[in-house]
């Protein structure tokens, strides 16, 4: 498994397919980091749809949405479901952020977060407008997230 990035440290590329819930429905597309240069970006790894902590999480930050809006962050969360149950957990709960699929897990394998047989710890990454990492989270159980005061202050700092 590949070591998680160091602070200072480009983070690894990579391309997911995911949606985004809007008024009209939910768009499915690839999400490139490269297309996230630029402006911040808050990339948050869960381990599941609508489980317990992932859902208090993802609702959390989707109700503060407009705190990481306002300092020019975008927020994009990653999972090993697929798209159809990031679909019907974002519809369920009302989620306005992208909800990327990495199901084979490569992405959390590149950013050293993947557990073999578990499937990933949950983790923050804060990435600045050129993609090096600012500041990150990994939990070693995954029992509590980051919240909102947190990360913004941390994003209020670049």
């Amino acid at each position: 498994m590949a070591k998680s990035p160091e602070l200072g440290a480009p983070a690894p590329d990579f391309t997911l397919p995911g949606l985004l819930l809007g008024e009209d429905g939910a768009e499915r597309r690839d999400y490139r980091l490269a297309d996230a240069k630029g402006h911040p970006l808050v990339l948050v790894f869960y381990p599941g749809d609508n489980t317990a902590v992932c859902t208090k999480q993802l609702c959390s930050y989707t109700s503060d949405l407009d705190r990481f809006r306002d300092l020019g962050a975008a927020v994009w969360a990653v999972s090993p479901q697929d798209l159809d149950s990031h679909e019907g957990f974002a519809r369920r709960y009302d989620l306005r952020f992208p909800l990327l699929a990495d199901p084979d897990r490569t992405v959390a394998k590149a950013f050293g977060i993947a557990v073999p047989g578990l499937g990933l710890r949950r983790s923050v990454f804060i990435l600045d407008g050129d993609g090096t990492v600012r500041w990150r989270h990994i939990a070693l159980a995954g029992l509590t997230f980051q919240n909102t005061d947190t990360l913004t202050e941390a994003l209020a700092a670049l």
